[in-house]
């Protein structure tokens, strides 16, 4: 070998271990997430957290061989938590949009459903459409896409948006009869509510809600993914490798197949 090449050879060797000396390996990994969106996150009597999220972590955590912490959190504290570094990344159904971009960086999406109205079985609403909803009450987890959305381009046409702290709370103001409908993500609708026995009398109406617009679509997001802070890209690597190991060794499947009888990916 040449000794020009030999020397080339040598720098590219020494600058590809100068970065992975800087790239951190997490092993210790604090993880937010929000317990109150079945099926995703809810608490057992006993106080530990099940849900296809929280499956999520421990399998990705386990894939990592990393050491993980549950963090529990409320909804909108989950992000402010990640940015104040009270926890090192959130799983929690958050949908990566772009104005979520601008605070946090994310992997890519886990799984990815839409959004969908539910109404009683008697309700007079038919179509999930501001026409259709125009005087009525409509229940939303606040600071979700279906809050956003709805704000967005329902509530200019008079539609009255009610906001709630958890999806739960969604649903027992709708069984009660104080909101006239609901709007949240699809997989949460049927496997948290329209299949459980308090949810036998309601349905979905119209279609699913993916946006008819550039404008729409951007609001509605890209799926949803795990965020991290910005400056640490090497944990956000880390947890996309493991998303694609747990999908090409069948470990999100049989962890799929425990909450919904259909792909949600």
């Amino acid at each position: 070998m040449k000794p020009g090449i030999k020397k080339t050879l040598l720098l590219l060797a020494m600058a590809l271990g100068a970065i992975n000396a800087h790239a951190k390996e997490w092993k210790d990994i604090r993880i937010g997430y929000e317990g109150a969106y079945p099926p995703f996150s809810s608490m057992q009597p006993d106080g530990q957290p099940v849900g296809f999220d929280i499956d999520m972590i421990h399998a990705l955590c386990a894939q990592m061989h990393a050491n993980c912490t549950l963090v529990q959190l409320s909804w909108d504290g989950l992000i402010p938590a990640l940015q104040a570094e009270k926890i090192d990344a959130i799983v929690a159904s958050v949908a990566i949009t772009a104005e979520r971009k601008q605070k946090v960086a994310f992997t890519e999406k886990y799984y990815n459903t839409p959004r969908r109205l539910v109404v009683a079985k008697n309700s007079p609403i038919k179509d999930a459409t501001p026409a259709e909803l125009k005087g009525k009450r409509v229940g939303v987890q606040r600071g979700t896409l279906g809050d956003k959305y709805a704000t967005a381009y329902w509530v200019p046409n008079g539609v009255q948006l009610v906001r709630y702290a958890t999806q739960d709370e969604v649903f027992l103001d709708l069984r009660s009869g104080r909101i006239d409908a609901a709007l949240q993500d699809a997989t949460a609708a049927y496997s948290g509510f329209l299949t459980k026995p308090e949810g036998a009398n309601y349905q979905f109406v119209g279609g699913p809600i993916v946006g008819t617009t550039p404008e729409q679509k951007t609001l509605l997001g890209e799926g949803y993914g795990i965020p991290v802070r910005k400056s640490d890209d090497d944990l956000r690597l880390q947890l996309n490798q493991a998303i694609d190991a747990i999908r090409a060794n069948g470990v999100y499947q049989s962890i799929e197949k425990k909450y919904f009888n259909f792909d949600i990916y």
